[in-house]
């Protein structure tokens, strides 16, 4: 389907902003300076943004972390894509990897870890159209400049809005640890979850639209295998059972029998692994992206996913939600400050001071991390 529109005639005018250098020299990147913010792009009037690329340079070891993204649309005076960097290309743990995706991708020189910056080339091809103009804009929330921002804005120019055509939105969210589940269904059973309400929430939003995709990044604090977590979608309010229930985490992300860390693929897969599979300190990250599957709301969606069968470990978990609505959207949530935002340390020793939850809890002894193998 895509292929056969390629051919079309298409209406409009082909632009681009960019960072290149008005003096005619080769420093075609800007600066921002520690605890700016900057407008990397204005464009009036009505148009499609088709094409975004960033790669930057800083001293910073976490500045994919700390480096926020926004965009507003149409005049907004809040903005409708709110996540660091590196976690709305698709890798969390302000790390870098190389992947590619059919909206998204990555191509890491340096992935960083141990003090070293990374170095990456980003890419999003996730159309987003506007009809009364288009703001992006960056902060560097880091002590240190960031000495070269290099982008491209590739975008349509329209010579009228375009029509039936819901706005861009994306969301990180953080989870560090998730909490144990407060509301059981059966106190005595532990095992049992029959409700949404002590998942890791992915998304709330209000409005007509659809949802297009999660990237998910774990921390992995007891060891052993960190999935199994049902994914639940509230459709037009809540109820149970959900509109659309998992069977798991790593089958709501197209993989099973836990993640098949090496497979990146055009709508799923894994875009960052480090550590051993299973293990204590093993970080990921995961991609689900439903294009040619979306999920049609009219009222509202609620998205969540819980973190181990019936929540039964309290990991850190970061989310990237990407979807498409009408405006104004539900405010977001106040977005973390940079010191909450930035990785967990690795654990040097074992127990680790974190919750136990009530099924761990229930068997009179904490979590032994030999002692959770996948379970399928």
């Amino acid at each position: 389907m895509f292929l056969d529109e390629l051919p079309k005639f298409r209406e409009g005018h082909t632009k681009r902003i960019s960072s290149w250098d008005r003096t005619g020299r080769n420093r075609d990147c800007w600066t921002i300076e520690p605890w700016a913010k900057v407008e990397v792009a204005k464009i009036e009037g009505p148009g499609i943004i088709r094409h975004i690329w960033f790669t930057v340079s800083s001293e910073d070891p976490l500045y994919l972390r700390k480096t926020v993204l926004r965009m507003y649309w149409d005049g907004m005076d809040r903005p409708s894509v709110e996540a660091p960097l590196g976690d709305f290309f698709g890798v969390g743990h302000a790390r870098a990897s190389s992947y590619c995706c059919i909206v998204l991708s990555m191509s890491a020189r340096d992935p960083g870890g141990e003090g070293r910056s990374p170095h990456v080339a980003m890419n999003c091809y996730f159309p987003m159209p506007f009809s009364d103009g288009a703001r992006i804009e960056i902060e560097n929330e880091s002590d240190v400049p960031i000495r070269s921002f290099y982008f491209y804005i590739d975008y349509d120019e329209l010579n009228k809005k375009p029509k039936d055509m819901a706005r861009f939105h994306a969301l990180w969210r953080r989870e560090n640890p998730c909490r144990p589940p407060e509301h059981l269904t059966d106190p005595s059973d532990p095992t049992v979850n029959l409700s949404d309400r002590d998942n890791y929430l992915i998304l709330e939003a209000e409005g007509r639209g659809h949802y297009v995709g999660t990237v998910l990044s774990v921390h992995n604090l007891y060891g052993g295998w960190w999935g199994e977590g049902d994914d639940m979608f509230m459709i037009d309010g809540e109820k149970w059972p959900p509109d659309m229930h998992g069977t798991g985490s790593e089958d709501y992300f197209g993989h099973a029998w836990g993640m098949q860390i090496e497979n990146s693929f055009l709508y799923n897969g894994v875009s960052f692994h480090e550590g051993k599979e299973g293990g204590f300190n093993e970080r990921i990250t995961v991609y689900r992206f439903h294009i040619p599957d979306p999920i049609i709301f009219h009222k509202s969606i609620r998205v969540s996913i819980e973190h181990g069968h019936a929540n039964d470990r309290c990991d850190d978990y970061s989310s990237v939600a990407y979807w498409y609505q009408d405006l104004p959207h539900k405010e977001f949530p106040p977005f973390p400050k940079v010191e909450e935002r930035l990785p967990r340390p690795d654990a040097t020793v074992y127990p680790v001071d974190l919750p136990i939850p009530p099924r761990r809890r229930a068997s009179g002894s904490p979590i032994d991390p030999d002692k959770l193998g996948r379970q399928r």
